[in-house]
């Protein structure tokens, strides 16, 4: 993750902004080899079309702060804390860094996205499934 340094108006006090980390397909495999959870933000038409991701959860991204924010009691099962690493998949990064950025406001501080997204994640030969086709 990255951290920006700025001014607030307010009291022109420097205060961070932090953004989540856009990482190659094969880091954020090994991110999840090392035990990050993995969220797939794909509509159910598209992850049809292009394929699934085995170890992936299916989260909507309409729906961040409900499944993941810690006090939700829809809250996805090992989201425990605002430090636990987190790797959200699209169809590209812009469809990812929405939701990651989402994340980061709410807290969470280890979240990337990858880069390229799901066609990416299949190219580094990680663990995908294969989809209906375009």
């Amino acid at each position: 993750m990255t951290t920006t340094t700025t001014e607030s108006c307010a009291t022109s006090t420097p205060i961070a902004l932090a953004e989540p980390a856009l990482v190659p397909a094969s880091l954020a495999g090994a991110a999840v080899a090392g035990g990050a959870l993995l969220f797939d933000v794909r509509s159910a038409p598209t992850r049809e079309r292009q394929g699934g991701l085995p170890q992936a959860r299916l989260a909507d991204r309409t729906r961040v702060a409900e499944q993941f924010g810690l006090d939700s009691a829809e809250r996805f099962d090992g989201v425990d804390s605002l430090d636990r690493p987190i790797v959200v998949v699209c169809g590209s990064e812009n469809g990812s860094r929405p939701v990651a950025e989402e994340l980061v406001s709410l807290g969470f501080t280890n979240v990337v996205h990858v880069a390229g997204g799901f066609p990416a994640w299949a190219a580094a030969g990680l663990p995908a499934t294969a989809g209906a086709g375009e």
